[in-house]
């Protein structure tokens, strides 16, 4: 795939986006709607798409190349906090401090990641995306939740791995292997329903995210050197990183492209969500999820073509 194709999806997402900006703007969704069309998103339709990647012949080349981009994801996931609490662990705003960890460190894996890779690679690339998505989950509601979770003495509350482990991403991780390592087939219509439900994650989760940034009001305030570095770091500096480790990992073709995209994606919406959960100031959350999705538009590419080169 050249990055000509990879420009014109990204461009054709964004324009999915411009759709649930409209949406909003003619208030055709509210609030509530657009809550539970995410609770879709990630109970229902995720897990669907990722069941129907796994549903393909058993390949040993395949699997080897699964397994050298979870040791390349996790080895990323570790340097990227380490190098993230050294930049803003001291921060003296601890508000700031967890949102730019945070954001930093974590991708959009399933609401803009999962959707490009379907459209540009299928369901071969979805099987490889599944490795970024489920590294996401693990260390974003472990490490990941622990940032917002310091109770006032500073001690840091303990992970419910249950949380982790039911995860519905998770679970669909673990019977699409299932499905994969023993070749088993879907019956015909159960197969048809969870393609058909799958399909829909593409344009259903670039409305969602159009829908929330159309409640933004963009202004300078809204940037500052911190986030401003955070961004840098999410949508480049790491994806970068990413590249060089599966590289020297031996990591290739489509899973390498998959990986290096899941990994370029921009800062993850959760870092809101945790901020407001912690009631902390959301602005900061608000601005580098924002900012960071509408640069992703270049930086996506630019990583895509640095994946090229080096």
């Amino acid at each position: 795939m050249n990055i000509g194709q990879l420009i014109n999806q990204i461009v054709l997402m964004f324009c999915l986006m411009l759709i649930g900006v409209l949406i909003n703007k003619l208030k055709f969704m509210h609030a509530q709607t657009s809550s539970d069309l995410t609770n879709v998103l990630l109970y229902i339709v995720s897990p669907c798409l990722i069941i129907n990647a796994f549903e393909q012949p058993y390949s040993g080349n395949r699997i080897k190349q699964f397994l050298l981009a979870i040791a390349g994801v996790f080895i990323l996931y570790i340097i990227e906090i380490i190098v993230s609490k050294l930049l803003f662990g001291r921060l003296k705003d601890q508000n700031l401090s967890r949102i730019a960890q945070y954001g930093s460190i974590y991708s959009n894996a399933g609401f803009m990641g999962i959707p490009l890779i379907s459209a540009l690679f299928g369901s071969e690339g979805v099987f490889f995306a599944v490795v970024s998505l489920a590294a996401f989950n693990i260390f974003s509601w472990t490490q990941g939740v622990s940032l917002f979770r310091n109770s006032e003495n500073g001690a840091v509350e303990k992970t419910d791995w249950r949380t982790v482990v039911f995860n519905p991403n998770i679970v669909a991780i673990f019977v699409g292997i299932i499905i994969f390592v023993f070749s088993i087939k879907i019956p015909g219509t159960p197969n048809q329903v969870i393609k058909y439900v799958g399909s829909i994650n593409t344009p259903l989760s670039m409305i969602v995210i159009g829908n929330s940034l159309a409640n933004i009001k963009f202004s300078r305030d809204m940037l500052n050197k911190e986030i401003g570095l955070t961004i840098l770091l999410r949508n480049l500096i790491y994806p970068i990183v990413g590249i060089l480790i599966l590289k020297l990992g031996g990591v290739t073709g489509i899973a390498f492209y998959t990986t290096i995209v899941m990994a370029a994606c921009p800062a993850a919406g959760l870092v809101v969500l945790f901020t407001l959960q912690a009631e902390g100031d959301v602005a900061p959350a608000i601005s580098l999820m924002s900012l960071s999705t509408i640069l992703s538009l270049l930086t996506i590419p630019v990583v895509f073509a640095l994946g090229n080169i080096i």
